[in-house]
């Protein structure tokens, strides 16, 4: 019987290795988004300000019906406003800063509103390639602001 002793160290088991990039990358994802987190375009939020303007916003909601949903307006790098006739609602998604307006919103839908945590593809107008996408949050409504001035008192 022969024993082989090898200087070489044992290499990780392929599995391990995987789980330790994963658990780096990880890591050096979350150290990078806590200094790069994305400022606020002005001229954006400029442009919802205006959008919104003389509308009161609600309490925040997780679902919206789409059967009444009359068109969608992207704000660059911000926000999806979401117009159902008397309501606006405004969607403030993660990845907002990837938002362009001249993508083209496709989302998957189960059933018949759209809701927190759902994912909307964007894909670019001109070349009709995905271009990323953006998971929503909650949507704040916003309804018109009553003219008596009583706030709905």
């Amino acid at each position: 019987m022969h024993t082989v002793i090898s200087a070489r160290p044992a290499r990780p088991a392929p599995r391990r290795r995987w789980v330790a990039g994963a658990v780096a990358l990880a890591l050096t994802a979350t150290c990078a988004g806590a200094h790069d987190a994305p400022k606020p375009d002005a001229k954006a939020e400029a442009q919802l300000t205006k959008l919104l303007a003389g509308r009161v916003a609600g309490p925040p909601v997780d679902c919206i019906a789409l059967g009444s949903t009359q068109q969608s307006t992207i704000i660059p790098h911000t926000a999806i406003v979401y117009d159902n006739g008397s309501t606006l609602y405004v969607n403030r998604p993660n990845g907002a800063e990837t938002l362009d307006d001249d993508d083209i919103l496709v989302t998957k839908i189960w059933g018949s509103q759209l809701c927190r945590l759902d994912i909307v593809h964007l894909v670019d107008r001109g070349s009709r390639m995905e271009s990323g996408f953006v998971g929503l949050e909650s949507f704040v409504p916003y309804k018109r602001a009553p003219k008596d001035g009583t706030h709905g008192r």
